[in-house]
């Protein structure tokens, strides 16, 4: 019988204990929660007359009166009633702090280009631009203080800290160890890789993609293998993604195969803001890694992925898919 995926995330990071710095954290997170509405709030605000208004707001802030501005403030409104709408509905979460912060950097590179664009009044779009930096200021200042004293699930991965994922496979655990253990074999299951080339018994070069159809490569060198139990390793000084990690490859209770637990510890390109953009592009790590266990699973059992409508296509679809994944 074929045992049944299963996901898990574990909280790694320390627990305080009591005294004056549990205080301090709790009071710390009190004070960033209040913040946290108040930018919900001015951030709906915002999106409001940014829709209602784009016009007006476009001639305050000194950008050209053009359909082109327009269309891009109404844009702009959108994703802003989506974010306040997103931190009000849970401001002690950190997540959709970062996605404003993402908004933020997004705004700040259009006023940038603005500023050199002769239609544009230079000392208002200026003036804007100091006052988008003022906000993106208290955004990270927010999601940092969230997340350092206690944002927990998803938005602590999504900052790339720490990710533990575990599935279970209907196979021998060496059988299961040796396909992993060739890491050139890795991109048959791990959508978001290219590839991996070994450069010595240790040491190899890993190839994958990154948000908006970047590509990001770093070294990595093995730091600890025991055949049948464990694969450890680490990125090597100067790589674009400093990570390290852990597979383990225990027996599953009742004789169920082996249960292949991925620990993964990273930092992404850019820290917080370089994540937050990646989640805009769905570029979630403990997803990723939820994902590429379901296909190992398939390749182990099955002997190849599985590919359904569902996996195939990201958004609304016709519900024939195609013969092979685009």
């Amino acid at each position: 019988m074929t045992a049944t995926v299963h996901d898990a995330v574990f909280d790694t990071r320390p627990t305080a204990g009591p005294g004056p710095m549990s205080r301090a954290r709790a009071e710390e997170r009190a004070a960033a929660e209040r913040r946290a509405r108040g930018l919900g709030w001015f951030s709906i605000g915002l999106g409001l007359a940014q829709i209602a208004a784009p016009r007006t707001l476009s001639r305050m802030i000194g950008l050209p009166d053009d359909d082109t501005s327009r269309n891009a403030l109404f844009a702009i409104g959108l994703r802003e009633i989506g974010s306040g709408i997103g931190i009000l509905r849970n401001p002690g979460s950190p997540g959709w702090l970062w996605t404003r912060a993402a908004g933020d950097a997004m705004d700040l590179a259009l006023l940038a280009g603005s500023l050199r664009d002769d239609d544009s009044s230079r000392g208002r779009v200026a003036a804007a631009t100091m006052a988008v930096a003022g906000v993106a200021y208290l955004d990270v200042l927010t999601g940092e203080q969230l997340s350092r004293s206690g944002g927990a699930g998803e938005d602590t991965i999504a900052r790339g800290k720490d990710v533990v994922r575990a599935v279970t496979i209907d196979r021998p655990r060496d059988e299961v160890y040796a396909f992993w253990r060739d890491f050139t074999k890795l991109p048959l299951f791990m959508e978001h890789l290219e590839s991996v080339e070994m450069l010595d018994d240790r040491r190899s070069h890993w190839t994958s993609k990154g948000p908006a159809g970047s590509s990001v490569e770093w070294d990595a060198e093995l730091t600890g293998d025991r055949p049948g139990e464990l694969i450890a390793w680490r990125s090597l000084e100067g790589s674009e993604v400093a990570n390290t990690g852990t597979v383990r490859f225990l027996d599953a209770p009742g004789g169920r195969g082996t249960e292949v637990r991925v620990s993964l510890t990273y930092s992404p390109p850019a820290g917080a803001i370089g994540s937050a953009i990646a989640r805009l592009w769905g570029e979630d790590p403990g997803l990723q890694v939820a994902k590429d266990l379901r296909r190992f699973k398939q390749v182990m059992e099955v002997g190849e992925v599985v590919w359904s409508d569902a996996s195939i296509h990201g958004g609304p679809h016709p519900a024939q898919p195609p013969a092979k994944p685009m």
